[in-house]
């Protein structure tokens, strides 16, 4: 099952960060701002003492090999559920396409642990799975690259977002 790992360090405290991460207006901002979808929303956020579930869909800007794109059409987007467990402090999440769901699979768990007094280290750990017969690899990679980019930017993005405001 092709999985991989993208680490990179945020500049607040544990629960700044997750303030954060649950917060609609930054969330519309990076997606539509630094990682430039057409579209997204937070359909529904729902709080209990123990969880936070979230539900989002969005239309990524697609760059992908040919023959993917002919797979993958025009208006591919993809809805998103996570929760996020107040105990353990891990959000885990399910992403499902627009198209070809039966054959994609994404979903993955997002940690972050303090790594000083302002600065936190953000570990994601993803499924990447594409069980389509002759492209599945081309599409794995495809998707990957576009994630490990995507996370990179968010990166960016938190940082310069947190440097602005601070808490």
């Amino acid at each position: 099952m092709p999985t991989f790992r993208v680490v990179h360090e945020i500049r607040c405290d544990v629960d700044s960060f997750w303030r954060l991460f649950f917060d609609k207006e930054f969330n519309l901002r990076l997606y539509k701002d630094a990682l430039g979808f057409p579209e997204f929303a937070v359909l529904d956020q729902q709080e209990t003492e123990a969880s936070i579930r979230r539900r989002c869909a969005g239309k990524p800007k697609v760059t992908m090999p040919g023959p993917v794109m002919k797979l993958m059409g025009d208006s591919f987007g993809y809805t998103e559920e996570g929760t996020f467990d107040k105990a353990t402090k891990i959000w885990r999440w399910k992403v499902t396409p627009s198209t070809m769901a039966d054959k994609l699979r994404q979903e993955g768990t997002l940690k972050v642990e303090a790594i000083g007094a302002d600065k936190v280290r953000r570990t994601a750990e993803l499924i990447n799975e594409a069980k389509v017969f002759g492209i599945g690899g081309m599409i794995e990679s495809s998707a990957e690259k576009s994630l490990r980019d995507g996370w990179d930017k968010s990166a960016v993005f938190m940082n310069e977002w947190l440097s602005k405001r601070p808490s």
